[in-house]
């Protein structure tokens, strides 16, 4: 009867310990993960006032100032400027997706231009993580120089809702997950990470798009940022026609404006360090722009 008695308060004790611990780890990561949302949220500001610098640079405008950056709403802010300025539509679209490309929390948003005096729309567009359920317009027109003050709207991410759900609704799961846990003595299997996602074939050679090297039979060749924004263009479509506009507006959107023959010079440096497979081969299209060509050897 005591050895029961001990074997059920020891039991209990146990499982209290075991609460007691999900809860202190379920504190922590909530403590954590507010630390990590809001050093995202303070670089996604940083980001939105490099827009605005860059638009006063496309503008002509290299001495006055982006004004502060403004929380007007719940993932909703604005970016104003200390004087008047003009953009092209496409130069403002090509310049957000860059530099909202990778930043944390900024998937999905809208963008929409205000003339300061009455608030009216100038220029609006919408951006997905889904690029199907992008809505771009009037790309290529310029907009006359005003006041301008730009909204940009992101997607709400739900993330406190889910902290609080997440504080009051796990903490039983934790539990008996945890009481599963230390009674399993098998390792839980890791899943490796899907590996060489930005890897093409080309003929004989393999690109690697992420470390920016071409390699064959073990020799390593490195291309410059340019270079690989190119060849990428290319490996993606292998064999066809790439328009010479194309090619342009891309190395542009990370690069700056390509003036004359800049891009000539590019894609012959490409060839050169291309030349080692002469299966491979950047071929000019007369009055259109160029190929990839790969050839197959015949067995």
């Amino acid at each position: 009867m005591f050895d029961s008695r001990n074997l059920r308060s020891g039991k209990s004790k146990y499982l209290f310990g075991l609460i007691l611990l999900s809860f202190i780890s379920v504190i922590c990561a909530a403590f954590s993960m507010t630390g990590s949302d809001n050093f995202d949220f303070a670089r996604r500001e940083v980001l939105l006032r490099k827009i605005g610098h860059e638009l006063l640079l496309q503008s002509g405008d290299m001495r006055s100032r982006v004004l502060p950056v403004k929380k007007i709403a719940e993932n909703e802010y604005q970016i104003s400027f200390e004087h008047e300025l003009t953009f092209q539509t496409d130069s403002l679209v090509n310049t957000t997706q860059r530099l909202l490309a990778n930043a944390p929390l900024a998937e999905d948003y809208v963008v929409n231009v205000l003339n300061c005096g009455n608030s009216s729309i100038a220029y609006g567009y919408a951006i997905s993580k889904n690029k199907k359920d992008d809505i771009v317009a009037c790309i290529g027109r310029a907009q006359p120089k005003a006041c301008y003050l730009i909204n940009i709207r992101f997607k709400a991410t739900g993330i406190n809702t889910a902290k609080n759900g997440y504080l009051l609704g796990s903490l039983p799961f934790l539990a008996f997950v945890g009481f599963i846990f230390l009674r399993s003595v098998k390792p839980r299997k890791i899943i490796p990470e899907e590996q060489h996602t930005d890897m093409f074939t080309l003929g004989k050679v393999l690109f690697d798009a992420k470390n920016r090297k071409l390699i064959m039979n073990g020799k390593t060749i490195d291309l410059t940022g340019t270079e690989t924004r190119l060849l990428l263009i290319f490996a993606k479509s292998p064999n066809e026609t790439i328009e010479r506009s194309r090619l342009q507006k891309e190395i542009w959107e990370d690069e700056g404006v390509i003036v004359g023959r800049s891009l000539d010079m590019f894609i012959s440096k490409l060839r050169k360090k291309l030349e080692f497979d002469p299966n491979i081969n950047i071929v000019v299209i007369r009055g259109k722009g160029y190929k990839l060509e790969i050839t197959t050897q015949s067995v």
